[in-house]
């Protein structure tokens, strides 16, 4: 194990092992050591790789490589949410949690102990940790601001809340309202444990209160999207609103070159060939797979639309296809091959956004292809599932008019006829829905700027920790 030991501040990062979460703490990670601090990253070994081209632009950055303690809900060798699912987060999180000893054994040791703990918001029992350690820890959000403040509300009335409830939040802008099933998969997967498992129940609902009472906040987001969330958090003085941090120079560039290089040639010269905003880019995300029956509506709906489109799909192993998952129909490429591409595995995301001809981003609502799209000008056709995407959602179509909801739900079956008018309609007309995607693209790329809002906040964050 290596750890950094030079002298001055020295922060130590502690990241969620999930695709969405893990990414944009990186490219803060590399933010903050690219303004001169100390940096020493907590990961499992198999996540290690993921680390690979951050530690070889950033040398000053260490690592402290910790096995993950088993637990009884983990398959032998899981150290990630993408090789379990979602329904993995809370044994992740306990597993994890059995670290705190080896951590606080470690910063007894060091030559330049940590200053400040920086760990993902899931990971809230690391205040306690903090607390032990006497540093102040700091909370990174790699969901957005209404997203945390609609957790923020249940944690803190978390035994009043029964299940299959709707909940109503009237200290919220415009107060806005979620029925039991729209609400944060963690939350509903925690109450679940609750009649089966009281104690993980109860460890789950204090580690994520204790967000609230954190030293400081650091959202992924910028205050042309979320202000109106933000600004009720300032209360709290340490506020710090730092993204799109894929839009930052650095990491994200290496990160996203060193997945596939020049895989996306195809792709790009397809999307040349195709007039401006013709194109729908349909992709749910690293994760999600969708059930054979709504693969099949998809492309049906796809087909009869008559756009064009670029499809991304997984490919799936024999176990998901068993599962009941599915992918592209039989003879569907064939098909549409005049207008339509898909593409297996991987795919360039960012290029494909912010290609020319690409005019709308059918969707799940993941915050971070939020943010991907918002820095693009993309409109999304909003297809929310799970987690915190109808959060998401909700702010996209109801609060900023930058989105049109298409569909929701992880099980819904869309009937191909709507869902082919749905698209059709969306792609020829949406007139405010794309201005005022454009307009917060602006406001995205000016946030990125010497001094924009983000790039303002993420020298105060900084400037706060070197003082520590």
């Amino acid at each position: 194990m290596s750890s950094s030991s030079n002298g001055g501040v020295h922060i130590l990062v502690f990241p969620f092992p999930a695709q969405g979460h893990m990414l944009p703490l990186l490219d803060l990670t590399h933010q903050l050591s690219l303004r001169g601090l100390a940096i020493t990253i907590i990961i499992t070994p198999k996540n290690l790789p993921i680390l690979t081209p951050l530690l070889s632009s950033s040398p000053s950055i260490q690592t402290l490589i910790l096995p993950l303690p088993p637990h009884p809900s983990l398959p032998p060798g899981v150290e990630h949410v993408q090789h379990i699912g979602n329904h993995g987060n809370i044994p992740i999180i306990a597993a994890l949690c059995k670290l705190r000893d080896p951590i606080i054994q470690w910063c007894a040791s060091h030559p330049n102990p940590p200053s400040a703990l920086l760990s993902d918001f899931f990971l809230g029992w690391t205040h306690a940790l903090a607390d032990h350690l006497r540093i102040p820890r700091i909370v990174f959000y790699s969901s957005g601001a209404f997203t945390v403040a609609v957790f923020d509300h249940i944690w803190a009335n978390y035994d009043s809340l029964e299940p299959e409830s709707d909940l109503k939040l009237d200290d919220l802008p415009r107060s806005p309202s979620f029925p039991w099933v729209q609400l944060p998969s963690l939350f509903r997967r925690c109450k679940d444990l609750e009649c089966r498992d009281k104690t993980a129940a109860d460890f789950i609902k204090t580690s994520m209160a204790a967000n609230a009472v954190s030293w400081a906040s650091v959202y992924n987001s910028i205050w042309g999207l979320e202000g109106q969330f933000l600004s009720s958090k300032t209360a709290h003085q340490r506020v710090y609103s730092v993204g799109p941090l894929n839009l930052l120079d650095g990491w994200s560039k290496l990160r996203l070159g060193d997945v596939k290089p020049g895989s996306d040639d195809g792709v790009v010269a397809w999307l040349d060939g195709c007039g401006d905003g013709s194109v729908l880019y349909v992709c749910f995300g690293s994760q999600k797979l969708l059930k054979a029956a709504q693969a099949e509506a998809l492309a049906a709906g796809l087909e009869r639309s008559g756009i064009r489109f670029i499809w991304v799909v997984k490919d799936l192993t024999a176990q998901q296809v068993a599962d009941g998952y599915g992918s592209v129909p039989d003879g569907f490429e064939a098909r549409v091959s005049d207008r339509g591409l898909v593409v297996k595995g991987w795919a360039p995301q960012t290029a494909i956004l912010s290609h020319r001809a690409v005019g709308g981003f059918l969707g799940h609502c993941g915050w971070n292809s939020t943010l991907e799209a918002v820095a693009a000008g993309v409109m999304i056709l909003a297809w929310p599932m799970e987690a915190d995407q109808f959060v998401n959602a909700k702010l996209l179509v109801e609060y900023m008019d930058t989105a049109v909801l298409i569909c929701e739900g992880s099980d819904t079956v869309p009937h191909p006829a709507e869902l082919s008018r749905k698209l059709s309609e969306s792609m020829i007309g949406c007139a405010t829905q794309r201005g005022r995607a454009k307009d917060l693209r602006k406001q995205a790329l000016e946030a990125v700027q010497i001094g924009g809002s983000s790039i303002a906040d993420l020298d105060k964050l900084a400037q706060q920790l070197s003082l520590l």
